[in-house]
């Protein structure tokens, strides 16, 4: 199996787009990115794990959600994004296939240790807006072949044009 493992804030932090959201409401970022990675996963077909931190907060304990298809995971207090990501590499990259999205140098280096892969987040970006354009590229398709005339026509008429088409006059 393939996961990818997300460090939320440091891709929010990271995104241009999504650093501006942070400005107003900083829940609106992350929803604006677990949006963006649902999207992303129902492509890429992966497990994506995305976590935030929550260490800072008082007597709070590990939550994990589902958004879309994607397990959401914010730390307990006292336990950063990073460590989380750390134990949870250490076990699944044994048998899987793991990258880790960040862009903390130090992060990189202890995951790459742990057998995993690392995705910068301007990589990750990269990533998302090139399936974002080949997501709109077939959706295009699609619409262009549905609107032609030869998808308005029975199959036997088809066959009798191409048929026509094909005779030397």
């Amino acid at each position: 199996m393939e996961y990818l493992i997300v460090d939320g804030y440091n891709i929010i932090n990271a995104w241009p787009e999504l650093a501006e959201l942070v400005k107003d409401n900083l829940e609106n970022a992350r929803h604006k990115l677990l949006e963006i990675m649902a999207n992303y996963q129902g492509y890429i077909k992966a497990k994506v794990i995305v976590v935030f931190d929550a260490h800072l907060v008082k007597g709070s304990t590990q939550k994990r959600e589902k958004y879309g298809g994607l397990e959401v995971v914010f730390t307990k207090e006292n336990e950063t994004a990073d460590n989380y990501i750390e134990r949870l590499t250490h076990q699944i990259a044994k048998s899987n296939r793991v990258r880790v999205a960040t862009s903390d140098f130090l992060e990189q280096t202890i995951i790459l240790g742990k057998g995993a892969t690392r995705i910068s987040a301007q990589e990750l970006r990269q990533e998302v807006q090139q399936v974002r354009k080949r997501i709109q590229e077939k959706s295009l398709e699609k619409t262009v072949k549905s609107h032609t005339i030869g998808s308005r026509l029975q199959k036997d008429t088809l066959e009798a044009l191409e048929k026509l088409r094909r005779e030397k006059f």
